[in-house]
């Protein structure tokens, strides 16, 4: 909250610090060049104008004077110390500038061809004369990269006095072109337009030069606009363009020139001086005020860090000590609240809802009190959850009571039916409703525990583990299509075997619901180190790889039933069930492509299984449904370890009677023994049931 508007400080004072640092040293860079290649290049231009007179009258005599080559000395001089300034400026150079001066190194080298030409003859006076132009408008655009200077006003002088120095090169061509002419005296109509192209063009830079000078600046060129070498030259200048021939006193013409030309030479070089001393005032002006504007900003961007700092520390202290006290509220008070309630006990909303101490500004403690707010809040609508979950459990409970004493009555009923009917198809039917009852018993059950209560179903001793799992068996709609395969001996504990036989129900459901109507499901089971293993395989599509890791987390840590996700009912019972006992459940795919419920029951839960007496009253006995196979006989007793009676075993070998060939019975007689045998069945399970709720 502090660094962005400190970063934008920073940022503003380093913008200024900066425009104003590039002014200043704009500033100085024009006067570096000035000092360097300003200097130097005004004696160059100076020396290729002299060279350019005095070959002018060379090619017109055809004579090589030795003026001529002193000159040439003079102006070779002056090019080698506008090189060395050209290097000595480095930095200061920029890159339109850069241009500017190659394309003035270019022209400047080819001055020595130049000469050849002209001492060969070759090329002609108003030729030379262009030749010579050329390299100085070349010098003339580099003026015009000098005067880029910041300052508004600085630069405007600086481009009018590069005008004046225009019109003073004008000037210098002209009295060239005049002067090599006064030796033959006549001048070519070439000549002639030349030069009125000359005296238009000087007239246009002068007005131009004077109308952008300040007061200091233009008076000195309007005095010497004024004064007598000047009139006299703009008249003969009047008289060349009207006659088209060179004036007839050569010598007028020459001092004219030459006093004129020294004078605007001579006001140049000060006034050019005068605007640098400027320059360098602005300069160090700009750099001064530079210098206060950037340790007063850098003062107050200090003065800000620092003030920002503190206030920082102190906010930040307060947001920690806000924060720990917000944790507290979330990782410990509230969960433990949440706890509470999950164990059914009582919550004090007012002594929970005690309000957060948080020291600090005022807006930080309003935030502690809109926290305490919230937790107020969270609190009172945590116990109304609870009280309206307990509430539907209530309910659920006693719907599930009432169903469960209707359903008991119910099997009751039938059972006394299913003795007095003897007909076999009445039978059949009597032994689906019974199937169904014994269903929706289990639903009953569902409902029980999804209130969070216990089934009351239960045994004293252990029971087998093949009789739980064919119990399960026995309360699934579709059970002729489980197929339970071989079990070692084992059994469980007679107060969990109901509830694991409930367990398993729902996985068998769940199999026989998800896969197709043609496939078999598969239980299989093994005693193994730490407890016994029950397998519940089905051949149907299978899940995904997250829908299993989601449905595990749910059966390894159940969550609190929510009424709007009854989709998975069945596995939601497994997963309280397995919570209640230990039991470890887990769904994966199967080799077949379909989904294999492994359920390890504890070690604690489980015992070695042993012969059990005949005619114990308190045998257990679990209810079996299954009819698609009976019981399997152990080989040398019953199912349950007991012995087989074998007639005529005791007797002497003289009194066993011949055994008899078998008969076969009538389809009365095997109808009216089965009735008997389902009878005797249904009456021992319908008795074991009724213990099994007493207990």
């Amino acid at each position: 909250m502090l660094l962005l508007p400190l970063l934008s400080l920073s940022a503003l004072w380093g913008f200024a610090l900066n425009l104003t640092v590039g002014d200043g040293q704009a500033l100085l860079r024009a006067n570096t060049l000035y000092q360097t290649i300003g200097v130097t290049s005004t004696d160059l231009g100076l020396q290729l104008q002299a060279e350019r007179a005095r070959t002018s009258m060379a090619i017109t005599t055809r004579k090589s004077a030795q003026d001529l080559s002193t000159q040439r000395a003079r102006t070779d001089v002056a090019v080698t110390a506008f090189q060395k300034s050209a290097v000595k400026a480095g930095g200061a150079i920029t890159a339109d500038m850069r241009g500017s001066l190659d394309t003035l190194t270019t022209e400047l080298d080819r001055l020595s061809s130049i000469r050849i030409s002209i001492d060969g003859g070759m090329i002609s006076r108003l030729a030379t004369l262009n030749e010579y132009n050329r390299i100085l408008d070349s010098l003339f655009r580099l003026y015009d990269h000098l005067v880029s200077v910041p300052d508004l006003q600085l630069f405007q002088q600086a481009s009018a006095l590069q005008a004046m120095g225009n019109a003073r090169e004008i000037l210098a061509r002209e009295s060239a072109l005049v002067g090599g002419a006064l030796l033959d005296g006549r001048m070519t109509d070439p000549e002639v337009g030349a030069f009125t192209e000359y005296v238009a063009t000087r007239k246009f830079l002068d007005s131009r030069g004077l109308a952008g000078l300040d007061d200091e600046l233009r008076r000195p060129y309007e005095k010497i606009f004024d004064d007598e070498p000047f009139r006299d030259f703009s008249a003969m200048e009047d008289r060349i363009v009207r006659t088209g021939t060179p004036p007839a006193n050569a010598g007028e013409w020459n001092s004219t020139v030459d006093r004129l030309a020294a004078q605007l030479d001579k006001l140049g070089v000060a006034s050019s001086q005068a605007l640098a001393t400027r320059a360098t005032d602005g300069a160090t002006g700009t750099l001064i005020k530079m210098g206060v504007a950037g340790v007063l900003g850098l003062i107050a961007v200090l003065a800000s860090i620092i003030i920002s700092v503190r206030f920082g520390r102190r906010l930040a202290g307060e947001l920690a000590g806000l924060r720990t006290v917000a944790l507290e509220l979330a990782e410990r008070r509230l969960p433990a609240i949440v706890a509470k309630l999950r164990r059914g006990e009582e919550v004090d909303v007012k002594a929970e809802g005690k309000p957060l101490r948080v020291s600090g500004s005022a807006e930080i403690t309003d935030v502690a009190r809109a926290f305490g707010s919230v937790q107020n809040t969270a609190v009172s609508a945590a116990v109304g959850q609870a009280a309206l979950r307990r509430g539907i459990g209530q309910v659920f409970l006693n719907l599930a009571r009432r169903k469960q004493g209707l359903l008991h009555r119910q099997l009751a009923l039938l059972d006394s039916m299913q003795r007095r009917t003897h007909d076999p198809d009445r039978l059949e039917e009597l032994f689906k409703l019974d199937h169904l009852t014994t269903r929706m018993r289990r639903h009953a059950e569902s409902l029980i525990i999804l209130s969070g209560s216990v089934p009351g179903r239960s045994w004293r001793k252990a029971v087998p583990v093949v009789d739980v799992v064919r119990a399960a068996v026995a309360e699934v709609e579709d059970y002729t299509r489980v197929t339970v395969e071989s079990m070692p001996n084992g059994s469980l504990d007679g107060g969990a075997a109901a509830d694991v036989t409930h367990l398993v129900a729902e996985l068998v459901e769940n199999a026989t619901i998800y896969s197709p109507p043609t496939t078999t499901v598969q239980i299989r089971g093994d005693l193994v180190s730490n407890g016994y293993v029950i397998e519940v395989e089905d051949r149907g599509l299978g899940l995904s790889q997250s829908e299993y890791a989601s449905f595990n987390a749910m059966l390894a840590n159940p969550p609190e039933f929510d009424l709007a996700d009854s989709d998975r009912l069945g596995l939601f019972v497994v997963a309280r069930l397995a919570q209640r006992h230990g039991i470890q459940v887990l769904l994966r795919r199967s080799p077949f492509g379909g989904t294999a419920a492994i359920v390890l029951v504890p070690r604690a839960l489980v015992a070695e299984q042993v012969a059990l007496p005949a005619a114990d009253d308190d045998m257990p006995a679990l209810p079996s449904r299954n009819r698609k196979k009976p019981l399997a006989v152990v080989s040398g007793g019953t199912h349950a370890g007991l012995p087989k009676r074998v007639r005529q075993t005791n007797l002497p070998p003289q009194l066993k009677e011949p055994p008899e060939p078998p008969q076969e019975r009538s389809p009365d007689e095997v109808r009216d023994l089965f009735s008997a045998f389902q009878r005797g069945t249904e009456r021992a399970r319908q008795e074991a049931d009724h213990k099994g709720d007493d207990a």
